[in-house]
């Protein structure tokens, strides 16, 4: 199959384009590298560009006879949403809906969307099942919500068949690819805590010890990075068959607090990690954890990754191999 791959060059794209390959498809990575970088992925996958550019996409669509698309293309901080909404607005919904007119003047209707479990705000029971009601409380959960339901009119008006998939909490890496996780600022729990410790850092910060919790800090359900990856290509291979438009939680169905991340990370590297205290970001719900019975049913994907010191692990000895992240 030969594969789009929105936003190839960042965290959650680079490790899909690793495992389309190793799966014998053909993934061409487009990315405006804001974010994402060069060196995460193969340089002959790399296209760069930005996902509202009318020429270049057409081009790319034309001259890699492209048959399907993975979506990740996106601006993805919640805090940062919230202070700034305009710009999830422009990239996540304004630029994603020329991008789809675009595929589909050229008749390519088979779509995987990078979704987030972030639709769905405070849940009122957890594990989260995809009918759950979806209240978001920032405004990258309130654009991811709103691409799932423009893909849905899209379907119903032009036949474009898709599969959302809400993520939980991506995380890990794949060191024998040489790809990991490198934000710039760096706002994610794991690779935060992996920091410190190798002093890039001086302390982690807790947002928030307030929580209706057992320890009072958030919980959230961790999946292994390439997991996720895994998850795309099942879900490439239902649309190619012939198979429906689905909407699917992505996660272990295991919670975890901030807490227990960081006291994980102290077994797995032996070494003590510094925590400051600090209030709630806003839009930050107390607890997500999904429930993943309709993706393994769907997909019948299954996580090689199952235990949170799996995960930390194949974290540490990428951050170890790379202590400056893709500039070492």
């Amino acid at each position: 199959m030969k594969v789009l791959v929105t936003g190839g060059a960042g965290y959650i794209g680079s490790h899909t384009v690793h495992a389309l390959r190793a799966r014998g498809h053909t993934a061409v990575a487009l990315d405006d590298l804001s974010t994402g970088y060069e060196s995460s992925i193969p340089e002959e996958c790399l296209v760069r560009g930005d996902i509202a550019d009318e020429e270049l996409l057409l081009r790319v669509l034309q001259e890699n006879r492209i048959e399907a698309v993975v979506a990740c293309a996106a601006k993805a901080s919640v805090p940062d949403s919230v202070a700034d909404p305009g710009p999830y607005f422009d990239t996540n919904i304004a630029k994603g809906i020329r991008f789809l007119e675009l595929l589909r003047e050229h008749g390519l209707q088979r779509i995987v969307f990078s979704s987030s479990a972030a639709v769905y705000g405070d849940p009122e029971s957890v594990p989260i099942s995809e009918d759950a009601r979806k209240l978001p409380k920032s405004p990258y959960g309130l654009s991811k919500l709103m691409f799932e339901q423009i893909l849905e009119w899209y379907g119903k008006a032009y036949g474009t068949r898709y599969v959302c998939l809400r993520y939980l909490c991506a995380a890990g890496a794949a060191p024998n690819l040489g790809v990991g996780e490198d934000h710039r600022p760096e706002a994610h729990l794991i690779p935060s805590v992996l920091l410190s410790i190798l002093g890039q850092r001086s302390h982690v910060e807790i947002f928030g010890t307030d929580y209706p919790t057992e320890d009072g800090t958030a919980i959230r359900d961790f999946v292994h990075v390439m997991d996720v990856a895994e998850a795309h290509i099942s879900a490439l291979e239902h649309l190619a068959a012939g198979g429906e438009s689905l909407v699917l939680n992505v996660g272990l169905g295991k919670g975890f607090s901030v807490k227990e991340v960081i006291q994980t990370s102290e077994r797995v590297t032996g070494q003590a990690v510094r925590v400051k205290l600090a209030r709630r970001r806003a839009g930050d719900p107390a607890v997500l954890v999904a429930n993943p019975q309709a993706l393994i049913k769907a997909l019948d994907w299954k996580p090689r990754f199952a235990e949170l010191e799996e995960i930390v692990a194949t974290a540490w000895e990428w951050h170890r191999l790379h202590p400056s992240g893709f500039a070492s």
